[in-house]
């Protein structure tokens, strides 16, 4: 096994000025060392990480790390800056930086001393010893756990053992199981040496020797409160570490018995069923979904982003004590839904609300492109009468292409009546977890009755989810929380949404929705064209963010009652969204000289994306250039969006791109709207980018007029 790092991995005088160089310089010492084979690529991996959420720690830390194909073994390159780098800490810059790569199979010995050195992070000893080290020799040592304080009597070896096991070990060691253990066994202290955890389990045989315990019973403590927690974090390196140490050590501080699971890249080992059920209450810090997170049912529980794990560990204690003396008990779900734990409990209503709706919008585009492909395909076989045929489970003659086309129609018409259900059902869940499933799927369902459609399926949604919440926060005994989430909450939470539902709110949104149904139907001339327009530009404004989500549920809303409007509106948000990728795959074509190697590679893949409907192609040179990606993209996006309108072309088929334009209506004038915005798109961003090449080499020529010769024959 390679070292993890040695001393061409450490740089004492670095000096960058930003994130971006810092991470390059170090990285530059990694291909060297022949730790990684593409520097641009593994860059630009470490980039997509760092888009994800800040890496900088309280107390002068940055750990810019990322999985990758590009890296052969795991590494660890570190830098010390006199200066200090913004890596968004809160605290200010840092001057300890810590660039961790792993690679995308990585082995779990190596990555058991990546996530132990995470937790070393936390230490003061340990990054006083590196702010102090002299040698880059001497800053590898600390780091590998090879050179102990003069004070420690732990070896070398002792030290390696020590962070192999200690992630797998973590939760088993801190597993308490009440006042007997009050001290957990630490943690290795780190690199920089610790006392030993061996002399901890002395205390645990005292009781036995002592034979007259009867008359102590006396004066018997109070249990202290018990807390599992639950980190993750996307790549499960090193912000899952930090923030398990972090919630440890303030657990300590506060009395409180505090055991957690670290959902790491390495693995996880589950929590003694029996500690998690003598919990009196949860905290989840984790930026990814919780595996298993039906055992924590029933209990108080703190759910925040991983962060806040590490920033801000007292306030989440409190928080969940705070809840357990109010009762209030949670139910979570057995799966975290995907779009709403993303945040932090500081995010803003309107934060919330976008993902509660995209949580129920991404749940349900399944179902609407099954079922309206199938649908699609129906009339492409069987004419557009085929919505007159007889039920196939009465009539069905297996060589008549009529039953087949009435087949894919019924049964995409079953799936197609899943989408408001599935929608409601699922916003309720993004919520307020499982309890708001049962609410949620009932109010689509009335929705449906009554006739609120799309609308309808959405508003019922967040009522339930608001509904299941209130009688979440309402304290119930500790012997009634274990059926509140199975029997208490779905039995009252529906009763409320069907009322709500049926006789107070659900007849004014089914005018609504006729309302927009018979707008749609009625669409013609400069308002279709105006509509295009404005599905154009949300489409491409954020590339498959809210707003791009919210344009697809409008038009996808309408085809659930598809009429010659809604149609139109279809066929204009997919050719809006096919734009973007297939802009800068044609502009990395013509002029690739604009763009980085690895932007290059992307425009290949951009080809194929753009002609299925991902609009998400485009995200990787949005990112690198945002300012001149995406007003290019919005154009072409409204001018495709227009042109579609324009030319009445119509669209059955919620999704597919160029592989379903024997489906679509007016398919080459449809496709000749799709090419003009993508050479609107591509112009664009050609002339933009070429502007601030010339301006670059201007402004380089200016400040070292002996080089002005090759600065211009650069940007010719």
């Amino acid at each position: 096994m390679s070292e993890l790092i040695t001393a061409e991995l450490v740089d004492l005088d670095l000096s960058a000025e930003t994130k971006d160089a810092a991470a390059r310089s170090l990285a530059e010492r990694m291909v060297a060392s022949g730790r990684v084979t593409d520097l641009e690529g593994f860059l630009a991996d470490v980039a997509a990480r760092e888009a994800q959420m800040p890496t900088g720690l309280d107390g002068g830390i940055g750990i810019p790390h990322c999985r990758s194909a590009h890296v052969t073994a795991p590494t660890l390159a570190f830098g010390r800056s006199a200066t200090g780098i913004d890596f968004g800490a809160p605290d200010g810059p840092a001057d300890l930086i810590f660039l961790i790569a792993a690679p995308a199979g990585g082995d779990a010995d190596h990555l058991s001393i990546l996530s132990t050195l995470a937790r070393h992070l936390m230490d003061e000893t340990f990054t006083g010893a590196l702010r102090s080290a002299s040698e880059p020799a001497q800053a590898a040592a600390l780091i590998r756990g090879e050179e102990a304080e003069p004070e420690t009597l732990e070896t070398p070896e002792t030290a390696e053992v020590a962070q192999v096991d200690a992630p797998d070990a973590a939760p088993e060691t801190d597993a308490g199981d009440g006042p007997a253990a009050p001290e957990p066994e630490p943690e290795p202290a780190g690199p920089s040496g610790a006392p030993t955890p061996t002399s901890t389990p002395t205390p645990t045989s005292t009781p036995t020797s002592t034979p007259t315990p009867t008359s102590t019973p006396t004066p018997t403590p109070a249990p202290a409160f018990r807390i599992v927690a639950v980190t993750s974090c996307p790549t499960g390196i090193a912000h899952t570490y930090m923030a398990a140490e972090s919630l440890e050590k303030a657990g300590k501080a506060a009395g409180v018995e505090l055991v957690v699971e670290t959902q790491g890249s390495a693995g996880f080992k589950r929590l003694d069923p029996r500690i998690v059920a003598d919990a009196d209450g949860v905290i989840f810090a984790h930026d990814v979904e919780v595996r298993d997170k039906e055992r924590f049912a029933g209990k108080p529980t703190v759910d925040v982003g991983v962060k806040a794990g590490i920033n801000r560990p007292d306030a989440l204690i409190a928080e969940v004590r705070e809840k357990a003396e109010r009762g209030e008990a949670s139910a979570p779900a057995s799966a975290a839904a995907p779009m709403d734990k993303t945040g932090d409990a500081s995010d803003g209503f309107g934060t919330r609300l976008r993902k509660w709706l995209m949580t129920g919008v991404s749940y349900m585009v399944p179902f609407v492109a099954a079922g309206g492909l199938l649908i699609a395909l129906a009339f492409a076989i069987g004419g557009y009468t085929i919505d007159k045929a007889p039920s196939v489970a009465d009539h069905f003659v297996w060589t008549d292409s009529t039953s087949w086309a009435a087949l894919l129609f019924q049964v995409g018409g079953v799936a197609f009546g899943f989408l408001v259900p599935i929608l409601a059902g699922y916003i309720a869940y993004g919520m307020a977890d499982r309890p708001g499933l049962v609410p949620g799927f009932v109010g689509g369902s009335i929705a449906l009755t009554i006739n609120a459609g799309f609308l309808g399926g959405l508003i019922a949604g967040l009522l339930a989810g608001g509904v299941v919440m209130a009688i979440q926060r309402v304290g119930v005994p500790p012997a009634l929380r274990g059926i509140m989430p199975v029997v208490v909450i779905p039995l009252i939470s529906s009763a409320i949404v069907g009322f709500l539902m049926f006789l107070v709110i659900g007849k004014p949104i089914a005018s609504l929705q006729k309302g927009l149904t018979d707008w749609l139907s009625g669409l013609s001339g400069a308002n279709a064209i105006i509509l295009g327009v404005i599905l154009g530009l949300m489409m491409c404004f954020d590339l498959g963010g809210p707003l791009n989500k919210v344009a697809y549920a409008f038009a996808v809303g309408g085809l659930a009652n598809p009429n010659e409007g809604s149609l139109k509106a279809m066929a204009a948000v997919m050719a809006a969204g096919m734009v973007p990728p297939l802009a800068m795959a044609l502009a990395t074509t013509v002029r690739g000289r604009l763009f980085t190697k690895t932007e290059r590679e992307n425009g290949k893949a951009a080809w194929v994306l753009g002609a299925s409907f991902i609009t998400e192609g485009a995200i990787p040179f949005a990112a690198a250039d945002p300012l001149r990606v995406i007003p290019s993209a919005m154009a072409g996006g409204a001018v495709t969006g227009a042109l579609s309108m324009a030319f009445g072309c119509t669209l059955r088929a919620p999704h597919g791109g160029i592989f379903v334009v024997p489906l679509i209506g007016q398919p080459f004038l449809y496709l000749l709207a799709v090419a003009a915005g993508t050479g609107v798109t591509t112009a664009l961003v050609i002339v933009l980018k070429g502007l601030r090449r010339s301006r670059d080499a201007q402004a380089a020529a200016t400040a070292d007029p002996a080089s002005e010769e090759e600065q211009v024959a650069v940007a010719a």
